[in-house]
């Protein structure tokens, strides 16, 4: 009999079933994986730690990589409806009934070991890749690198996108140390991408103490913008004429960039054409970055949440300006810098609403005004009680030109998405 037979109880039971909610460490994970024989899986492995930026690359690649024909497995955190979306066979989010097998399999081999809520999460799907017909899994690290649940799986390509200062807790206070924790999904021999133009020295050290195989934008690759298009170059290869992704924001060519070295990287095993990889940019979608719904009034959705992405958000605000004023509605969780993320978007908000997260690691609204007040930003507002209140708020006031935008955390989004927008 398993042990629940539906997806909300098991991940209810999930919740509480580790002491601690975060508990990075390879050891208990790779147990039960090898008891699964997940280290046998098939297809091309590609893994993507960053700080911001790996949702992003995640999605460009899926697209350009059903495009090209191939069958493709990603897994991403967090999600922001349903926990369904974590897990995607060719595109489509997986369904209630074989989350909950994988999670009685990964029960009854686990044992007395005992996992984590992501933990429990990660190799449940990694057992869904390996029982399905796919050429190639996309792994989406969930904090840090070395220690993160993911890097139990050896990539056969490893990307770094953006790297910056959060999770100070967990992956230290300064760029060089998280760096380094992200260098641990390289291996040793094989590619290691890095989108970050400005990369701290400690990722290109751990890669050639390694041996791994080396490649940074701004060095082994780079691009250009030519007008509403924009070129690429890398060590073999080259392509000219290639659209603006579909995800907005100029921060987006940068992780563009790293998603063609990856390919370039799997030409062999996995080749792909220039028409995939045009169509892959032009088409693909994902939600709460930098997302724009249009109407009378405008809905901007971004899931920023640190100083760095909330910078990339401004700056396409400031690239896209409306007729109005913008009202920024913001919740934010208790672990970020908030201060450093108001500061970032104070240059392009006119009206503020502080909202409340209805989470255990959320911001009282009064504690995010008084953040805002202390880095003497600038950001004045209204404090309300959750997201919905504070967004209702927002679209009352707002007038045709006006815009609003949605941002701080994935649950400021996720709440915001939750109304209905």
């Amino acid at each position: 009999m398993p042990r629940f037979t539906t997806l909300p109880d098991w991940l209810a039971w999930q919740e509480n079933l580790h002491p601690r909610k975060i508990d990075l460490g390879l050891e208990r994970v790779a147990r039960v994986a090898a008891r699964l024989n997940l280290q046998d899986m098939q297809p091309v492995v590609v893994s993507i730690a960053g700080t911001n930026g790996k949702g992003s690359s995640v999605a460009m690649l899926e697209s350009i990589l059903l495009q090209a024909g191939y069958r493709v497995g990603c897994y991403t955190s967090p999600h922001l409806l349903r926990y369904n979306e974590r897990v995607r066979i060719n595109a489509a989010a997986i369904d209630d009934a074989s989350l909950c097998d994988a999670f009685e399999t990964v029960d009854a081999q686990r044992g007395e070991t005992s996992l984590s809520y992501f933990e429990f999460g990660t190799l449940a799907a990694l057992w869904l890749f390996s029982h399905s017909p796919l050429d190639v899994v996309l792994l989406e690290v969930g904090l840090g690198g070395r220690l993160d649940a993911v890097n139990v799986m050896d990539a056969d390509v490893a990307l770094v996108t953006a790297v910056d200062i959060d999770h100070r807790e967990w992956l230290g206070d300064d760029r060089e140390t998280i760096g380094r924790e992200k260098a641990g999904i390289f291996r040793a021999g094989r590619p290691a991408v890095c989108a970050d133009p400005a990369a701290p020295e400690s990722l290109r050290s751990v890669a050639d103490g390694i041996g791994a195989e080396w490649y940074c934008l701004g060095e082994q690759f780079d691009y250009a913008t030519q007008a509403d298009l924009w070129q690429w170059c890398g060590p073999h290869s080259h392509l000219d004429d290639l659209p603006q992704p579909l995800l907005r924001g100029r921060h987006q060519l940068d992780n563009a960039a790293g998603v063609l070295m990856v390919l370039e990287c799997l030409q062999r095993r996995l080749p792909v054409g220039a028409t995939a990889i045009r169509a892959g940019l032009a088409s693909v979608a994902l939600p709460g970055r930098c997302q724009v719904i249009p109407g009378a009034v405008e809905l901007v959705l971004d899931v920023s949440h640190n100083p760095h992405g909330a910078a990339a958000l401004a700056d396409m605000l400031a690239m896209r300006p409306c007729r109005g004023d913008t009202h920024l509605v913001i919740g934010m969780l208790q672990d970020k810098d908030v201060g450093g993320t108001i500061a970032a978007l104070a240059p392009v908000a006119d009206q503020w609403y502080f909202a409340g997260l209805e989470n255990g690691r959320g911001l009282g609204a009064e504690q995010l005004q008084a953040h805002a007040v202390q880095r003497q930003s600038g950001a004045t507002g209204g404090c309300f009680a959750d997201v919905a209140d504070a967004l209702q708020q927002a679209f009352d006031n707002a007038v045709e030109g006006d815009r609003v935008v949605v941002c701080g955390s994935f649950h400021t989004v996720a709440a915001a998405m939750a109304c209905g927008v």
